[in-house]
């Protein structure tokens, strides 16, 4: 099998219960929803949405709002939480032509979405080619930094490793029922891949933030940033 699809049954296997672990800790972080464009009444393409806390926060906003993901038993959940949704089962390194059709006035996508790419320059050409002409992406996730120091601040890996991880189970939550048996198939980008991608599929960068860390619950050190965000727009 690709790594795509180790990955959706993983997803498949681990879906409900994983919403259920970490309930209240899902969906948009504040600092993520500040940095939201006006989506009254704005097409959003949500890629990635998984169980679907974030699309929920998107509609709540006004939005009229797409969302993708590879597991079709994580959409089943997203749809329970936000039915007025537009749901595609799809992967994200090759999007279905009813959404490159460039109509879609903000790409939103983020919170542990980015190790499971396998191909970033395919990614990336989905997204420009979803985007209408002055359309904004929206990306947040762990920054590459943090896959290589553990919760104390020590260095542990090689940010220059592009390795692809295989393994099972899920380390940052507590599943309840039987373990996760289903491979992974994950690696780390750098920080740069992530902007070349994006600046390669004609989208121009207009912001990079980095953060201590999004999320109160987690203890870390606040020397080193945890996360980013990045926006970018296609031209006009």
């Amino acid at each position: 099998m690709e790594p795509t699809e180790h990955n959706r049954r993983a997803w498949d296997e681990i879906h409900r219960r994983r919403t259920e672990a970490m309930a209240g800790q899902l969906g948009i972080p504040a600092q993520i929803r500040d940095l939201l464009p006006d989506i009254e009444r704005k097409h959003v393409l949500h890629l990635q949405c998984a169980t679907g806390e974030s699309t929920a926060e998107l509609v709540e906003r006004g939005a009229l709002v797409t969302a993708v993901d590879i597991s079709l038993e994580a959409l089943e959940v997203a749809r329970e939480r936000a039915p007025d949704v537009a749901y595609v089962h799809a992967d994200v390194h090759d999007l279905p032509l009813e959404v490159r059709r460039g109509r879609f006035d903000l790409v939103y996508t983020g919170g542990g979405v980015l190790i499971w790419l396998q191909d970033l320059a395919s990614w990336a050409a989905g997204v420009a080619s979803a985007l209408k002409p002055g359309g904004t992406l929206l990306l947040y996730d762990e920054h590459p930094i943090s896959h290589c120091i553990d919760a104390l601040g020590h260095w542990r890996e090689d940010y220059f490793d592009e390795s692809v991880y295989v393994g099972e189970g899920w380390a940052h939550f507590e599943l309840t029922g039987p373990p996760a048996t289903e491979q992974k198939y994950e690696r780390n980008w750098r920080l740069e891949e992530v902007v070349a991608a994006v600046v390669g599929a004609g989208l121009r960068v207009t912001r990079l933030a980095e953060f201590q860390t999004l999320y109160k619950w987690l203890q870390r050190d606040r020397r080193v940033p945890w996360e980013f965000a990045l926006l970018a727009e296609k031209e006009t």
